[in-house]
């Protein structure tokens, strides 16, 4: 499942250094401003305690968890929109994610050059979102040149539906605001799914802090928190230079004993890794067996033959039925066989939502 996020921001803000964090693919970490011209794609281990505990009650021979990509996206100045600096390949390579990280810079070194001379993380975000915003409306304004001459001439109900909509997402974004603020009903979003709107995929503000404000924050944090707080977004504090700290050490124990010694409980890492999950809309089932425990992806609201399809496109086609055991009747009683005696075990079909935790187990025929 390929779903994406980028990671966004103005150059020098710390993103290349946080994608290094997160990923074995080393984008280059510089002080000057577009050191990462191509997007860097990792491929992301998502932390998960529950695969620790299967692997304690069945004892496999493997374990395999789930992963999200994390794409390392070039930054970006004032006239984007209009193709200026890197512009036109930045908003190409945004279009493509699912959805957006946006680190903004909250922290004062002057040895690291702002690209605009001063620390202001509100002002960072207003240059992107402007940029985003001008791209959107551009898109939304030329699709409805075209369906308004199809609405007026040939009476399409279908494009009049359409323009209506278009005509709410262009007012939004010419008060200055996102077009995920734009409330849609699940008929209207189907009309507009193939315009692909920047400022339609969900975000999370990544404020890079020092490390003295990892746990607490600081003004700048502050200040995006009251500046984010009508839109429909998340934030999440991380110090990417102590991040990097963190990820020199060779040993587990020695990562904790650093992250007991800052005032963490866990690294801003691995918060970030599981918020990104969180924020494609993503969630976790499990298969379990003597050969192998695996973690498994699927999109929040899927049914059973369809996360069947994620292990193999003959599972779906042939789905039968599905037997589920609650990841908590699994720990509780301890192996598959206990919860099978105990009447834990469930028999599914085709329309049964599957639940973050289950573990499931395909019956199917082809």
């Amino acid at each position: 499942m390929a779903l994406q996020c980028g990671i966004v921001g103005l150059p020098n803000v710390g993103k290349s250094t946080l994608f290094n964090c997160l990923s074995n693919a080393k984008a280059q970490a510089a002080n000057f401003p577009f050191c990462t011209i191509e997007p860097n794609v990792g491929v992301i281990t998502v932390p998960d305690d529950r695969l620790v505990t299967l692997e304690n009650l069945v004892h496999p021979q493997r374990v395999v968890p789930t992963t999200v990509e994390i794409v390392d996206i070039a930054g970006l100045v004032k006239g984007a929109s209009k193709g200026e600096g890197l512009g036109n390949k930045f908003l190409a390579n945004i279009r493509e994610t699912d959805a957006i990280l946006h680190v903004l810079r909250c922290f004062d070194n002057e040895n690291v050059t702002h690209v605009d001379g001063s620390v202001d993380p509100v002002r960072d975000k207003e240059i992107i979102d402007t940029e985003l915003q001008l791209k959107d409306l551009e898109t939304v304004e030329s699709r409805l040149t075209k369906l308004k001459k199809q609405a007026q001439t040939g009476g399409d109900k279908v494009a009049k539906a359409t323009c209506e909509v278009l005509e709410k997402y262009r007012a939004k974004l010419l008060e200055g605001r996102s077009a995920r603020e734009v409330e849609l009903t699940k008929e209207e979003k189907e009309l507009v799914k193939d315009l692909y709107l920047l400022t339609t995929k969900p975000v999370m503000y990544v404020c890079n802090v020092d490390e003295a404000s990892a746990v607490t924050g600081n003004k700048y944090t502050e200040a995006v928190k009251e500046a984010i707080k009508d839109e429909n977004a998340e934030m999440l504090i991380v110090a990417a230079a102590t991040e990097a700290d963190i990820n020199e050490l060779e040993t587990f124990e020695e990562r904790q004993e650093f992250l007991e010694a800052a005032g963490l409980k866990e690294s801003g890492v691995v918060r970030l890794i599981k918020s990104a999950y969180k924020l494609l809309d993503l969630q976790t089932y499990f298969t379990a067996g003597v050969q192998e425990v695996r973690a498994w992806t699927f999109i929040r609201g899927s049914k059973a033959p369809q996360c069947a399809g994620i292990i193999h496109s003959d599972f779906e086609k042939g789905f039968i039925r599905a037997e589920v055991i609650k990841y908590d009747d699994f720990v509780a009683l301890g192996s598959e066989a206990a919860c099978r005696e105990a009447g834990k075990i469930s028999i599914e079909g085709k329309e049964y939502v599957c639940q973050d935790g289950d573990l499931m187990h395909f019956r199917f025929n082809v």
